[in-house]
């Protein structure tokens, strides 16, 4: 079921990595004709994926291509030609052929009509066995040698060798480690004298200091219809109070300018507007004309909406010292200062910054210095928010690297990614 063409030569091809990026390589060369063979350090493959997925498998989003672009900020450039030949609908249309029919949920996300990323999984790796592609699971990386040489250690710990025509890495970042995805591949690759950016958390919880009493009433409490902003950028959504400081979509979208703000200040300054559907000045109307003698926490109930988890946050950020003023209380609610002194641990996150630098890989993500070794997926130095893009780029990435590698066993040196 391979599409090589007749009198072509066959290669050997080891893709290292089961993740999305390295089964889209995989999938990609094995319709070449070429052999190919994965091979994953977990017993099982695809476990981030599957982890990814257990909420509702967010595939990929919606949204018009030029703002979906945008979502991977300093990486776009890069990213865009790789996505622009695989995009949003090119991905749906790809799961629908593996059995898995997509949909477009209330808030532009797509997902599978599953909503589980197990029977797309099974699915997919059911096609990839079809086209003779071989895994070989418990195999940890231990060295990328000169002449396109891996060097493995087995089930057993048994250094083994192997030379194949051309290597696709899809190693992942390093969030979640225990999935697979630990980032020790990084100094596999310094070694080798390739720039490797720093490995840093994002689309992470924050840590902010609450006193003890703040932890005991409200952790796990969220704040709803809320927007958070921080360095001068701001995100709408809900966001989950947490024993450590903060956790949730608003706050992991804005993980790039609070790790920006940390590096340069040593701590982050957040601002939580409780009520964006009102400006200060109705706000203050409806705290001025309160009733007298409601307790302040009433009043925050009543005149403002709070729920308590709200009122709590709110009291926590002037130490229990809420202004009398209603004008000067509705300012504090619409901007809550909260001070981020630093991002949660990276084994926390959901995904990773940092990587393998893009001056390090061609067009074709074909590393530079060693020709025959393509990068895919999250060990690039690209991020983005949740909502799909994460999956978007590594399924794209992937595709792109096994292009690359195809038309690198074709003709060599200079590969011409095909349209």
């Amino acid at each position: 079921m391979s599409s090589a063409e007749p009198g072509a030569q066959l290669r050997r091809v080891v893709v290292v990595g089961a993740g999305p990026a390295g089964l889209m390589a995989a999938e990609v060369v094995a319709r070449a004709g070429h052999q190919v063979t994965i091979l994953e350090q977990m017993p099982s493959a695809g476990r981030k994926f599957l982890m990814a997925g257990r909420g509702g498998l967010n595939l990929t989003h919606s949204e018009p291509l030029d703002p979906f672009l945008d979502r991977y900020g300093p990486a776009r450039r890069q990213l865009e030609p790789i996505i622009r030949a695989f995009p949003p609908e090119a991905l749906s249309a790809w799961a629908q052929g593996l059995g898995q029919e997509t949909f477009v949920g209330s808030s532009g996300r797509v997902f599978p009509r599953a909503m589980k990323a197990s029977p797309l999984l099974r699915a997919w790796l059911a096609r990839l066995a079809d086209l003779g592609v071989e895994m070989r699971l418990r195999h940890r990386l231990l060295d990328v040698q000169e002449g396109w040489m891996l060097a493995v250690a087995g089930p057993n710990g048994t250094r083994v060798e192997m030379r194949a025509d051309a290597i696709v890495l899809a190693l992942g970042g390093a969030s979640w480690p225990r999935l697979g995805s630990d980032g020790q591949w990084a100094d596999v690759l310094r070694a080798r004298g390739i720039d490797v950016r720093p490995l840093q958390a994002s689309n992470c919880g924050v840590v902010v200091a609450w006193s003890a009493g703040l932890i005991e009433r409200s952790a796990g409490a969220p704040l709803k219809r809320i927007t958070v902003s921080c360095g001068g950028e701001s995100r709408r959504g809900e966001i989950i109070i947490t024993s450590a400081g903060l956790e949730g979509g608003a706050i992991y979208a804005l993980s790039p300018v609070i790790r920006d703000a940390l590096e340069r200040h040593g701590a982050a300054a957040l601002s939580l507007d409780l009520r964006p559907d009102i400006s200060i000045e109705a706000l203050a109307q409806r705290l001025a004309a309160a009733r007298k003698g409601d307790s302040r926490s009433n009043v925050l109930r009543k005149a403002a909406h709070l729920s308590p988890a709200a009122v709590a946050v709110l009291r926590e950020s002037v130490r229990n010292e809420l202004p009398a003023d209603a004008a000067a209380l509705a300012a504090l609610i619409k901007a809550v200062p909260l001070r981020v002194t630093a991002l949660r641990d990276l084994s926390t996150a959901i995904s990773t910054a940092g990587g393998v630098a893009w001056t390090e890989i061609d067009a074709h993500l074909m590393l530079r210095k060693a020709p025959g070794i393509f990068c895919a997926g999250e060990m690039l130095d690209w991020e983005a928010p949740t909502g799909g893009y994460l999956l978007q780029a590594c399924f794209a990435t992937g595709r792109a690297a096994g292009l690359g590698v195809v038309t690198y066993l074709q003709h060599g040196s200079e590969p011409q990614l095909p349209d």
